[in-house]
C-alpha cells in the first residue's frame, strides 16, 4: 500500500519452511522497519529468512496467541509487514530479562539506550511470561518521562504461558526485551485502548499483595476467593482466568481504567499472579464479557486513535488485542478486526496480534501503562 510519504507492505506466510525469497515483494520498498508476528513456530523457523531478506532494516517483532493481518486473524501463520519512512528515522535497543525482578531495571536500560533527540515515540515488544509488564513502563517512564507515547505488548505462545519469543536484530530469544524509537516531525502517531468488560460481584480489599502477585483479598487466600467465584472454570486455571480478569479499583472504590488478568497461580501460597502491578491500598472486582461489547470496544479504541490524528491518511494500524477476548470471542473473533478496519478505511494496513498484556497510554500525553483484556490500536503514519 502507497501512502503520502511513506510506503507499507504485508504478507502472510502459512508454509512451515521460509525462505528469504519470500520477501522479495517487501524488500523491493527498501523498508526502514520490519514487524513479524508469528505462532511460536513460525517466529522461530521464519526468523533467519527475515534477517537475510532485510539486513539493513530495524526487524521488530514476536510470538503470538493469533496473528493479525489485513485478513482478519490467523493461527499458526507469519504475518510481515515493511514499512519504508521518507522522513521518519528509527533506532532500536533490546535488553535481556534475566528474571521478572529485573523487570523495572530492564526498562531503564532500554530507554537509557535510546537516543533522546527528535524522539516522538517508542514501540515496545516483550516476552509474556516471567515479566511484570508494569515494572518496564515505570523503569522506561523514569528516564523518558511519562509524557511520550510508549505502545506496544507481550508476547504470546497460543494460550500455553508457557514460553515466548521475541524477534529483534540478534534473532529470536525467549528473555529478551526490545523497543523502536520513531524519530523527526513528519511521524504521525496516534493511539487509543478500550476493553468492553463489564464488572459483577462485590469489590474485593487488596489485603497483601507484593508487585504483581496477589496474596490475599479481605484477608481471606486470593485463590480460594477467585476458585469460589470461578466454580466450575477453576479447574482450568490458569488459562479459565483469561475469561475472568480483575478490575483495578482506587481506595475509594473508584475505577482507574486497569484491568489486570491472571497469569500464574501458585497452590502452595495461594497467591494469584497477576499481568501486572496491583495497589496494595485498592480493591479488585472480577469482570466478564459478550462477544458484542468487545467488537464495540476494539471499535471505540479505533476512534480514540483516529480522533487524534492531525492529517489522516494512509498508514499502519497496529493492533494488540488480549488472548483473553480471542477466548471469549471464539469464531466471531475476525469481528473485532473487521470493527478497526471499518473505522480506518482502506488507508490503513492492519497488522497486530494477540498478546499477553497491552501497552498504551490511555489517552494523549498521560503516561504509558501496561493493559489487559483490552484492544490497544496504534497507528502510524507520514506528514505530507
Amino acid at each position: 500500500m502507497w501512502g503520502q510519504t511513506m510506503r507499507v507492505l504485508q504478507i502472510v506466510l502459512r508454509q512451515p519452511v521460509v525462505h528469504a525469497e519470500d520477501f522479495s515483494a517487501l524488500a523491493a520498498i527498501q523498508p526502514n522497519l520490519v514487524l513479524a508476528f508469528g505462532s511460536v513456530d513460525a517466529i522461530r523457523q521464519g526468523a533467519a529468512a527475515i534477517a537475510q531478506a532485510f539486513p539493513a532494516a530495524i526487524r521488530a517483532g514476536c510470538s503470538t496467541a493469533g496473528e493479525i493481518s489485513e485478513n482478519g486473524v490467523e493461527d499458526g501463520a507469519l504475518v510481515v509487514t515493511a514499512l519504508h519512512f521518507e522522513k521518519t528515522r528509527v533506532a532500536q535497543v533490546s535488553t535481556v530479562l534475566s528474571c521478572m525482578e529485573d523487570s523495572f531495571a530492564s526498562g531503564k536500560r532500554l530507554a537509557t539506550g535510546l537516543p533522546i533527540g527528535g524522539l516522538r515515540a517508542v514501540l515496545i515488544l516483550g516476552q509474556g511470561v516471567q515479566i511484570n509488564g508494569s515494572a518496564v513502563l515505570s523503569g522506561m517512564t523514569e528516564i523518558l518521562g511519562p509524557r511520550l507515547p510508549i505502545t506496544g505488548g507481550l508476547a504470546g505462545d497460543g494460550g500455553a504461558f508457557a514460553q515466548t519469543w521475541v524477534l529483534d536484530e540478534q534473532g529470536v530469544s525467549s528473555n529478551r526485551l526490545t523497543c523502536v524509537g520513531l524519530y523527526g516531525e513528519a511521524l504521525e502517531f496516534s493511539h487509543g485502548s478500550f476493553g468492553g468488560w463489564s464488572p459483577f460481584g462485590p469489590a474485593r480489599k487488596v489485603t497483601r499483595c507484593e508487585n504483581n502477585v496477589l496474596f490475599e483479598l479481605d484477608g481471606e487466600s486470593a485463590l480460594a476467593v477467585y476458585k469460589r467465584y470461578l466454580g466450575e472454570h477453576a479447574s482450568g486455571l490458569p488459562a479459565s482466568g483469561l475469561l475472568f480478569p480483575f478490575a483495578m479499583l482506587g481506595s475509594d472504590h473508584t475505577e482507574v481504567g486497569l484491568i489486570r488478568t491472571i497469569l500464574g497461580v501458585d497452590e502452595a501460597a495461594g497467591s494469584l499472579t497477576l499481568a501486572g502491578d496491583i495497589n496494595s491500598d485498592g480493591y479488585l472486582r472480577l469482570m466478564h464479557a459478550s462477544t458484542d461489547a468487545l467488537v464495540d470496544g476494539a471499535e471505540a479504541a479505533a476512534e480514540a486513535a483516529k480522533a487524534m490524528q492531525a492529517n489522516p491518511g494512509q498508514g499502519l494500524a497496529l493492533l494488540v488485542s488480549c488472548v483473553g477476548r480471542k477466548l471469549v470471542m471464539g469464531g466471531r473473533v475476525d469481528e473485532e478486526v473487521e470493527a478497526v478496519g471499518d473505522v480506518f478505511g482502506k488507508g490503513a494496513t492492519l497488522a497486530g496480534f494477540y498478546s499477553y498484556g497491552e501497552m498504551s497510554p490511555f489517552t494523549n500525553g498521560v503516561e504509558c501503562k501496561l493493559h489487559n483484556q483490552t484492544m490497544t490500536i496504534t497507528y502510524i503514519a507520514e506528514a505530507a
